[in-house]
């Protein structure tokens, strides 16, 4: 299979033509079929510049919706049992493409919410202003492996969770592309956007489709991340905007390690009785809640005794703060020199080999 090319012609043709089972994941930008009714204009008169290509209009919700059944049955084709897509819209048809989308057989993950910072504004004031745009990311295959790179969106959020609210700005200033003083593109998205796509669920080397491609935003940002990619598209006018765009895009650094999301390997889960197998606890000790003055009683098999309740370290701490905790950082025990620590300490030792259960 041609990798790093553009490919054009109708998307469901041209996937049906490429094998079976070949995409790690898939970014799909489909027409919205936004349904305007006539011009719309500013206050000043000036008329917005608006969707109203003819690739975005459809005869009937009807047709609309074999369309979008079409493409996603030859997108699940090609894609791998462990990959997964992406796909954007709006309220005017993402209910719809998402109701296909799980009879299609594909299994939903999340749905994201673009929130963007610029949204343009509600001029007629007969609405609320549409401020974001909906992602549905899903796997092919519900349970199977799929990519999802956590601690590497962890990261980039100050070591924070990644939430499923992404604050972006819309495509404009010199990454909006222009032919003549006009848009090359009416509906360009962001490179952020699809940065944080790729780099959430994409490793180097892995192949990148998008059957929309228009202007090659996902081209773009596949090509700086190291991603193989192919795009689809039927405008010529589109693809050649789109091939200088890619053509001029060169990832800086060489070393592929540069460009690996940055996962951090669990440390085995390890219940909290392997510190009584290990004899780092005994039956009967004293366990002291931080904080307080509060005191529990190590039960043989693991859970904690507290005013004639019996339950694990989690349970207990949180049913005496009245809010969840983390029993391993809540509860202290008592060291040979009398210091109350955590013991988390203590499952940390076990972590290093340091002692054998």
């Amino acid at each position: 299979m041609m990798l790093d090319r553009i490919f054009q012609g109708d998307c469901v043709a041209v996937l049906n033509s490429l094998p079976e089972k070949s995409v790690d994941v898939i970014f799909a930008d489909p027409p919205y079929n936004l349904q305007l009714q006539g011009d719309l204009y500013r206050p000043n008169l000036t008329k917005v510049d608006a969707v109203n290509d003819a690739w975005d209009q459809f005869e009937s919700l009807a047709a609309y919706d074999n369309f979008t059944r079409d493409w996603l049955t030859a997108c699940r084709r090609v894609l791998k049992d462990t990959g997964t897509l992406w796909v954007i819209g709006t309220y005017h048809n993402i209910y719809r493409v998402g109701a296909i989308l799980m009879d299609t057989g594909f299994w939903v993950l999340n749905e994201v919410v673009w929130e963007k910072n610029n949204p343009m504004p509600n001029f007629r004031g007969t609405r609320l202003t549409n401020a974001h745009e909906t992602l549905i990311w899903a796997q092919k295959i519900k349970g199977a492996r799929y990519t999802f790179n956590y601690h590497a969106l962890k990261t980039g959020n100050e070591d924070k969770q990644m939430r499923s609210v992404w604050q972006l700005p819309v495509c404009t200033g010199k990454e909006r592309l222009m032919i003549n003083g006009e848009k090359a593109h009416t509906t360009q998205k962001p490179e952020a956007l699809l940065y944080r796509v790729i780099l959430s669920s994409t490793h180097p080397g892995d192949i990148v489709l998008d059957p929309f491609f228009g202007t090659g935003t996902s081209g773009a940002v596949a090509k700086r991340l190291r991603r193989h990619w192919i795009g689809i598209e039927r405008d010529a006018r589109y693809i050649e905007v789109a091939q200088a765009r890619l053509d001029a895009v060169e990832p800086v650094a060489a070393d592929r390690s540069v460009y690996a999301p940055s996962n951090k390997p669990r440390p085995p889960r390890l219940p909290f009785i392997r510190l009584l197998e290990s004899g780092l606890l005994q039956p009967g000790q004293t366990l002291k809640l931080a904080k307080s003055d509060h005191c529990a009683t190590v039960t043989a098999d693991g859970a904690l005794l507290f005013n004639g309740t019996r339950g694990s370290i989690h349970k207990i701490a949180s049913q005496i703060y009245g809010a969840r905790a983390n029993g391993w950082t809540s509860w202290h025990y008592q060291d040979a020199d009398a210091d109350w620590k955590p013991i988390d300490t203590l499952r940390q030792q076990l972590r290093e080999g340091k002692f054998t259960f």
